[in-house]
């Protein structure tokens, strides 16, 4: 992939994550499972609890590889193969986690995605508050997931393929 090119969606990929840890450390200091899960069942109680885990642990991925990123960018030479490591791992961490949370609470519903209606679907019904972040960060991991779906497969495929070069 051309120099340019890496670079151009590194800068995108670091404002998009910018964009999604804003609402998710904003939502994440802000509320509380009590808070959310006031009068709620047992079962959405459970739902909750693992939602706002799976939103931790996006929320420290989404900051580790804006970080990474970040260094990445601001070096006086452009590391190509460091940016492609780090999209790599933005594909793999971040919007994995987005799209498969290991909880379950939410998931894609492939069959809305090109209805223009939410594709997220919830497993029991959300406070406002959670669905409202998990929507609004949404459009970010879909447009990540667009971006770098290069590096779903044919980033592993290329890298063995040149060290096999190299042997």
């Amino acid at each position: 992939m051309p120099t340019a090119n890496i670079k151009a969606i590194a800068e995108s990929s670091r404002e998009k994550l910018k964009f999604a840890i804003e609402l998710l450390e904003n939502f994440l200091n802000n509320y509380a499972l009590p808070q959310l899960t006031e009068g709620a069942s047992d079962e959405s109680v459970k739902v909750h609890a693992g939602l706002l885990s799976d939103l931790r642990h996006l929320l420290v991925f989404s900051e580790v590889a804006y970080e990474k990123l970040g260094a990445l960018l601001r070096r006086p030479n452009f590391d190509n193969d460091a940016a492609e490591r780090v999209l790599y791992d933005v594909y793999h961490h971040c919007v994995n986690n987005y799209f498969y949370p290991k909880n379950e609470a939410y998931s894609e519903d492939g069959r809305y995605a090109y209805t223009g209606q939410d594709a997220i679907r919830f497993r029991a019904k959300p406070s406002r508050a959670v669905r409202d972040v998990v929507l609004g960060i949404s459009r970010s991991y879909e447009e990540l997931r667009d971006e770098l779906s290069y590096y779903e497969s044919e980033y592993l495929t290329h890298r063995r393929m040149q060290g096999q070069a190299k042997s």
